[in-house]
């Protein structure tokens, strides 16, 4: 056999290329709850979007002699709120400022929480105390009272209510986001990155991140949920948006007044800012079993 018979037939090296990682095994389709919880998020959206074409009424403008009418009532279906404004449509208004508050704090902490837990999972040892006892200081406040100080030190408005919400999420993103990381740290991918002499922002987001994306991703959308109920809670403690703004959580403290004397109306906002929340706990769910598939390495 000459020389340039055996260079044919000698075995190759395959060469490790970068993006180790591939979904393997048979994914999961999304449950029927998910299904569900998803279109009525998705149809929440749709109906901030075109309030204006939507809203039967002026969220602001009410008639006094229709104050505190019942559910079902002729041109009022949710009925009307103390100075006789249409609920529905201060619902409909309302869809507005409460979801943004709801999404964009998680956006923002996300993105800067997920950051922050790859350098702390992808970093030494002494890089992952540093970052991580940061932010465990903020973990010695409960989350809601943390909220609720910042917005009362920056002064109510929707802007300063988001930017407190993003505040607090920034902690609880950035721990899933570490520990994530810290899981497939030592797989075979990540190693193979690594020898392969992959930058840290390569190794970072284009190995790590892919990897941990479907847990973090989870998490957030059911952090959607929490966010809203924050909102509405700074909403009902006037640390949100001021009257006569239509928001779920002023509406709730609008109407409690009127808790016993027409405590269906009353209670209308209050069962669909726990709606909202349950759906987006629902389709974080059913995210989480759709993406529960194994991670592999390419050859």
């Amino acid at each position: 056999m000459t020389i340039k018979e055996s260079a044919m037939t000698a075995p190759t090296l395959a060469i490790p290329r970068l993006g180790f990682t591939k979904f393997t095994g048979r994914r999961r389709r999304l449950s029927t709850p998910a299904k569900v919880a998803g279109g009525f998020l998705l149809v929440m959206v749709l109906v901030a979007l075109i309030a204006p074409v939507l809203s039967p009424y002026d969220p602001i403008v009410g008639d006094a002699t229709q104050r505190l009418l019942p559910l079902l009532s002729d041109g009022h279906v949710l009925g009307t709120d103390g100075q006789g404004r249409d609920i529905l449509s201060r619902l409909i208004w309302g869809a507005r400022p409460s979801l943004l508050a709801g999404i964009i704090p998680v956006i923002i902490g996300g993105g800067v929480g997920t950051v922050l837990g790859l350098v702390a999972g992808l970093g030494s040892a002494r890089v992952n105390s540093v970052v991580m006892r940061i932010l465990d200081v903020f973990y010695a406040f409960p989350a809601v009272m943390l909220a609720i100080a910042i917005s009362a030190a920056l002064g109510p408005g929707i802007s300063n209510a988001i930017l407190a919400l993003s505040l607090v999420n920034i902690p609880p993103v950035a721990r899933v986001a570490e520990t994530e990381v810290l899981r497939i740290k030592d797989a075979a991918f990540m190693e193979t990155a690594r020898l392969s002499g992959a930058s840290w922002f390569s190794i970072a987001f284009r190995q790590a991140l892919p990897a941990a994306g479907p847990g973090i991703l989870v998490f957030c959308t059911g952090l959607i949920g929490l966010s809203i109920v924050y909102a509405a809670g700074l909403g009902f403690l006037g640390l949100g948006l001021t009257p006569p703004t239509a928001e779920w959580g002023l509406m709730v403290n609008e109407l409690r007044q009127y808790t016993f004397s027409a405590p269906i109306v009353a209670l209308v906002p209050a069962v669909l800012i726990l709606i909202v929340s349950i759906a987006c706990n629902a389709l974080g769910d059913g995210l989480r079993d759709r993406m529960d598939v194994r991670m592999e390495a390419r050859a």
